[in-house]
């Protein structure tokens, strides 16, 4: 029985007859890996919906939830989101709006700004991650447990490749001093300039 082909055997096939003298193999890795993306993405974005939130409320809120106490600088909230501080902002604003999160400058600079979850928030944030984690188990399914751990072992070594690295906390810096109970003692909603 023939091995059943993807969209991106046909891509490559395509090119094969178009353009056979160029080597298009990279496609078979680099086609799959954007397709794959978008179908989870698209996935993870209805489910999501179905529970009130948008993607990109979710990556916020549960990008906090896992900070080890629950609140982090702008800076390191934009490097793990992967968007820039003028996106990051306005997706701080909206949350601000809907009581999930605080904003508030460091004691002592008032450059830093610090976000974290209100108890709403947080509560959110637990609510929705059992669900979505077996959201992700469920898309996963076609692949055995030892395919995802080869899958997602291969992926690694091509993220590090590429350069992506965790990224150094701000928090090693002038916030490494300041306490929880310090920050969340000034907290304000909105108190940082909007």
């Amino acid at each position: 029985m023939d091995e059943a082909i993807d969209a991106v055997d046909e891509i490559i096939g395509q090119w094969a007859r178009a353009r056979p003298g160029v080597d298009v193999s990279p496609t078979g890795v680099i086609g799959r890996v954007t397709r794959a993306s978008r179908l989870l993405d698209r996935a993870a974005r209805e489910f999501l919906a179905e529970h009130g939130l948008e993607a990109w409320e979710f990556d916020v809120l549960a990008t906090l939830r896992r900070a080890e106490d629950v609140r982090m600088c702008m800076k390191d909230l934009s490097a793990a989101a992967m968007v820039s501080p003028g996106a990051l902002t306005n997706r701080i604003d909206h949350l601000l709006d809907r009581g999930l999160v605080d904003r508030w400058p460091a004691p002592g600079n008032r450059r830093m700004t610090f976000v974290g979850l209100t108890e709403e928030g947080r509560q959110v944030a637990d609510d929705v991650l059992e669900r979505h984690a077996a959201n992700e188990a469920r898309l996963l399914s076609g692949l055995s447990g030892d395919d995802q751990d080869a899958l997602a072992a291969l992926l690694r070594k091509l993220l590090l490749s590429l350069g992506d690295t965790p990224a150094v906390s701000c928090a090693a810096g002038d916030a490494a001093a300041t306490t929880t109970e310090t920050v969340t003692s000034g907290v304000t909603r909105g108190s940082a300039t909007r």
